[in-house]
């Protein structure tokens, strides 16, 4: 007999049955002798914890020990000894006893340095709790005592277990746990150093850094305390580690793998040699499990990145969903140059890299994916790609490999295994384990699906369902084709199986792409967490961590179906398109505040669902909600540097919208249509025509058709006096208009704000504001103007609008010589843009950084050696040549060749000032390459490029060839003239016009 005192008392018999107890008062005394197995307890303190301050007399305790060893039998004695009573069980039946010997085991293997197996006992020991330890025993102080000892050894039991899962890779899925713990437990410094441990390794410096903070501030406010040693010395290693992004992890399993260890080494090792591996074969056979054991088997050697492509339904989103899973943006946080595609990007980033990119589940994009996997692996020289596909990718150098079903062995292991954890105990005849593995066609989700089912079979019974249902007797050979059918079959029963309700629950959500949150499950399935739970249980979602489920693509293409059949897949679409609606409109006050970063984390987990919905929108048609959907979400999307995935989809909708213009007015209307905002959803139209031109050139003639309604449309929805409902398009739009012919509209709107009831549209009208002052002259009055700005958006909390702001005061600090002053307005923005995991920006801001320091070095001379008119200063150089070499790397990592030209330019002025003139040369011809020549903010480099190798050349002697470099660079700055507007170091003009001069 086993005993649970982990939440409610309970008692089951081996075979599993549960021991009715009787009433609450049977199950407080059996908890009290539990506490400490075969101790005795006195008669005294039982009934005085039976019932405080209560009169429980002999008798009625005796009466109930009667009953209780009556309920028992013979399983478990209660003996009376002394004064007192003890039940005579091994402590191993006892969950409580148990739980402590497994974490202790578990304890002990993370100290030995063996993650692996830690991880196994420390599951299996939390899995023991249901719930508080004494349930129903709040009364007892020998049971409060003892609950209070317990929780704290669950929760140490907890951080062992999540640090033995950050020791073999599983960052991704602790983070939304250990968020959670450390929301209930904000002063245990072990749970906030993992959660920042985890942070870091995905990527989220910034993040981590603010969990110190925030722990820091609970630590003084509450106990007076500083950190530990140990934060402390957690927190400054995260201060000088490299802030960049890792790529996506393979998905945490939550089972074991079963059977495949040698194809693991052979594809492993086939990798080694070819770089496009394609694993294929029929739906549920363990294609995907297989690619996700052969990364981790090949993570130790590269960076693995995996992607999960089921999720996507349409293949020109392909490149932007490998871009997220790089962990890169589509852009900045300011319009950009360089590449001008999600695959100019991607190429950019990854031809360097030396990276296994797994692309999972490319049927359905199949074309696409061939497409993109033979173009980057051709730029890219250091990448391997491996894919999970029904079929090849078909292009020239794939090795294909068949994934085949289990063999026997494996398949009855895999059962077994299964069973075991469906029905505690589980032991069946190995025949009919095979016959059941046979049925079944030895394929994996097969075996799965059908063992979840003995929870509620005999596995007797489950073996003549199958007979029923898949005609095991009458079925001949086993092609892929066949082996496709018996996994529908089983599905299709494990379905049949399934209540009204639990269906019904089921078909809704296959509208999820990616999984979905509980929260929204529920809302948009209109069921109950037990029913999500009852279908986990059942094989049909899987918990996918933090709170989250997903379903495998074989069982969501079969739902879909009976959703379809249900009539139910436009109601379904539609509460899925209104519930992200809904969280997407909760969502963005807050990004422009103090909760910037907690809220763009739940959007980026519900990326592909907004897609998803604003697909829906637009092919129901609902314009109305498409438009409110892009625009509720615009914000986040420019943010995280994602507008530019939405644009097609935007354009789609615009060039919608025009088409029902012009048939409302007619064949006349031709050239007219859509120069008009609809009605009541003017803001989010103009939204919408910013979103459209944030891609690349198919955006252009978009935005010219519509540029003029649009902007009538937001200067309706804010004219100064009161707010519209989406501050963040007033930036962007005079960003984007800042390119046009005339900007002064957009100019004229945006400034207009500086009264607004809106906080953060006055911020960006006080930020507009300072330009225009600086574009009149008044340069004091800009740099007031700017502070304003820096300290509205600094106020509301927003890292955005604080680091555009400071960017630009810097730059200005700079430019009167300020240079301690640029470097701490540098370093602030730098803060800020690292904690919004913005690559491009900082890079921008560290080769700034480099210009300030090295600034204050020296210039060639005549003869290639170097001047130090301010002072010889080699820290100051060494650190700038750090900075400008970390740009360059982050500009790399976004795929940002601008960004990288201006890193490589930093480093040649270096090289030039060492006197080291063929290094020079080298890096100047490279940046020059790179650096695009017609973005505005570029020509500053470009000109400064132009102009290193004019110096090089005059240091060598060459004056034709110098005096050429150096014409170009007046050139490229729009005339000498506007030499002394660009920033540009003295040294640098005063060659420039001298070399002019000399024509």
């Amino acid at each position: 007999m086993r005993f649970g005192i982990l939440g409610e008392t309970r008692a089951w018999y081996d075979d599993g049955a549960e021991v009715p107890l009787g009433g609450p008062a049977r199950r407080a005394l059996l908890a009290l002798l539990l506490v400490r197995p075969g101790e005795v307890v006195s008669a005294d303190r039982l009934a005085e914890e039976l019932d405080p301050g209560g009169a429980v007399s002999a008798h009625a305790l005796q009466s109930q020990v009667s009953r209780l060893r009556t309920a028992l039998g013979p399983a478990a004695a209660i003996e009376r000894a002394g004064a007192g009573y003890r039940i005579v069980v091994a402590p191993e039946d006892v969950d409580a006893c148990r739980f402590e010997r497994l974490a202790r085991e578990g304890r002990a293997a993370l100290g030995d340095g063996d993650p692996g197996r830690a991880v196994a006992l420390l599951r299996e020991a939390l899995g023991l709790w249901r719930g508080p330890a004494w349930d129903g025993l709040d009364g007892s102080e020998t049971a409060r005592a003892a609950a209070v000892r317990l929780e704290e050894l669950r929760l140490g039991a907890l951080e062992d277990r999540i640090e033995a899962e950050l020791r073999l890779g599983e960052h991704r899925a602790a983070v939304p746990e250990l968020r959670e713990l450390v929301g209930r437990h904000p002063l245990r410094e072990r749970l906030a150093g993992l959660l920042m441990r985890a942070l870091f390794a995905e990527g989220g410096q910034a993040e981590a850094l603010v969990v110190f903070e925030e722990t820091r501030s609970h630590l003084a406010e509450e106990l007076g305390a500083d950190p530990s040693a140990e934060l402390a010395a957690l927190h400054r290693e995260l201060l000088s580690a490299d802030p960049s992004p890792s790529p996506a992890a393979p998905p945490a399993q939550l089972t074991s793998f079963v059977g495949r260890d040698e194809e693991v080494a052979e594809v492993a090792e086939l990798l080694r040699v070819a770089r496009l591996v394609t694993l294929i074969g029929p739906g549920g056979v363990g294609k995907t499990r297989l690619s996700v054991e052969v990364a981790g088997a090949g993570a130790a050697r590269d960076e693995v990145c995996f992607v999960e492509l089921a999720p996507l339904r349409d293949g020109a989103d392909l490149p932007q969903a490998l871009l997220g899973a790089l962990g890169l943006r589509g852009n900045g946080l300011q319009p950009q140059g360089g590449p001008t595609t999600p695959v100019d990007r991607l190429i950019a980033a990854l031809s360097g890299r030396m990276l296994l990119l797994v692309l999972d589940n490319c049927e359905h994009v199949v074309e696409e994916a061939a497409a993109l996997a033979a173009r980057l692996l051709a730029t890219c020289p250091r990448l391997r790609v491996l894919a999970t596909s029904r079929e090849p990718l078909g292009i020239i150098g794939e090795h294909v490999r068949q994934v085949r079903p289990l063999d026997d062995e494996a398949a009855a292991r895999l059962f077994t295994d299964r069973a075991a954890a469906a029905r505690r105990g589980f032991t069946a005849d190995p025949g009919l384990v095979r016959r059941v593995c046979a049925a079944l066609d030895d394929l994996p989700l097969a075996i799965e699906l059908v063992a979840a089912r003995l929870r509620t079979l005999d596995l007797d019974d489950l073996v003549g369902r199958l007979d029923d249902r898949l005609g095991v007797a009458a079925r001949g050979s086993r092609t892929a084709d066949g082996r496709h059918r018996t996994l529908r079959s089983v599905v299709a029963w494990s379905w049949d199986l399934l209540s009204e309700s639990e269906q019904r629950a089921a078909r809704r959500f296959t509208v999820f792409a990616g999984g979905a949150s509980a929260e929204a499950a529920l809302r948009v399935c209109g069921t109950d967490g037990e029913m999500l739970e009852s279908l986990a249980d059942k094989s049909l979602l899987e918990p996918a961590g933090g709170g989250r489920y997903r379903m495998l693509e074989t069982i969501r293409a079969y739902g879909a179906e009976r959703l379809d059949e249900a009539g139910e897949r436009d109601s379904a679409r539609g509460a899925h398109a209104r519930y992200f609606l809904e969280l997407a409109r909760t969502a963005d006050p807050h990004l422009r505040g103090a909760g910037q970063l907690e809220w763009l984390r739940v959007l980026a987990a519900e990326h592909d669902n907004l897609l998803a919905a604003l697909r829906w929108a637009i092919e129901a048609p609902d314009p109305a909600t498409a438009l409110e959907l892009l625009a509720a979400a615009s914000t986040y999307l420019w943010i995280r540097g994602a507008a530019a995935s939405v644009a097609p989809y935007a354009i789609t909708l615009l060039d919608a919208l025009g088409d029902t213009a012009g048939e409302t007015a007619g064949d006349t209307a031709g050239d007219t249509a859509g120069d008009t905002a609809p009605d009541g959803i003017g803001e989010e139209y103009a939204v919408c025509v910013l979103l459209a031109a944030s891609g690349s050139a198919p955006g252009r003639p978009v935005w010219r058709r519509h540029r003029a309604a649009a902007e009538q449309a937001l200067a309706a929805a804010w004219p100064g006096d009161r707010a519209g409902r989406y501050p963040a398009a007033l930036l962007l739009w005079l960003m984007r208009s800042a390119s046009e012919s005339d900007p002064r509209g957009a100019f004229a709107l945006v400034s207009s704000q500086r009264d607004c009831p809106e906080p953060w549209a006055r911020a960006v009208a006080w930020y507009v504001s300072g330009f225009g002052s600086l574009g009149e002259g008044d340069a004091e009055a800009g740099e007031r103007a700017l502070a304003t700005a820096a300290e509205g958006f600094r106020a509301l909390g927003d890292r955005w609008g604080t680091a555009l702001a400071l960017d630009v005061l810097a730059g200005l600090a700079g430019g009167r010589g300020d240079c301690a002053r640029a470097i701490a307005l540098t370093d602030e923005a730098l803060a800020l843009t690292g904690e919004l995991g913005a690559l491009e920006d900082s890079a921008d801001l560290l080769v700034n950084r480099g210009d300030l320091l090295s600034g204050r070095g020296g210039h060639l001379d005549d003869r290639g050696g170097h001047l130090d008119d301010r002072g010889d200063q080699p820290d100051d150089r060494a650190a700038a040549r750090a900075d400008y070499a970390s740009a360059a790397d982050l500009a790399r990592r976004a795929g940002s060749s601008t960004c990288l030209g201006a890193a490589l330019r930093g480093l040649g002025d270096i090289a030039a000032l060492e006197g080291d003139l063929d290094e020079a040369e080298r890096l100047y011809g490279e940046a020059l390459e790179r650096i695009d020549p017609h973005w505005v903010k570029s020509l500053g480099n470009r000109v400064r490029t132009l102009a290193g190798l004019g110096r090089v050349a005059e240091a060598r002697g060459a004056g034709p060839a110098a005096r050429k470099r150096y014409r170009e660079a007046a050139e490229a700055a729009g005339g000498p003239d506007r030499l002394h507007l660009m920033g540009l170091p003295a040294s640098v003009v005063e060659s420039v016009l001298e070399a002019v001069s000399r024509r």
